[in-house]
């Protein structure tokens, strides 16, 4: 193997891995305040909405609020994630809901 490739592929693993093991290993040998904590608790919630939203509310790159099957779609998966707290029957849900929004 090239020298310079294998250089390239050692320098990428130490620049992905560093980012994300550092502070795991600072952060695990402190205690952070609660409020910190309770903060941290949103960013799962926070991520996930940032990632859905474009695709249920912008789906042709402009706002669509109305006939959107994906927005539709969403509505039954959304209360049938908050009461059953499954994600098998919530990823079914979505699935019948968008199939049947497209016929």
């Amino acid at each position: 193997m090239d020298r310079q490739i294998l250089i390239i592929i050692l320098s990428t693993a130490v620049v992905t891995y560093l980012p994300r093991m550092l502070p795991l290993v600072i952060l695990s040998r402190m205690r952070l305040p609660e409020v910190f904590l309770r903060w941290l608790g949103y960013v799962p919630a926070a991520v996930l909405a940032a990632l859905l939203a474009p695709g249920l509310l912008l789906p042709e790159g402009k706002i669509s609020l109305t006939g959107n099957p994906y927005l539709l779609a969403a509505v039954p998966t959304w209360i049938v994630a908050l009461k059953t707290r499954s994600m098998a029957l919530t990823i079914l849900t979505g699935m019948v809901a968008m199939i049947l929004c497209q016929h």
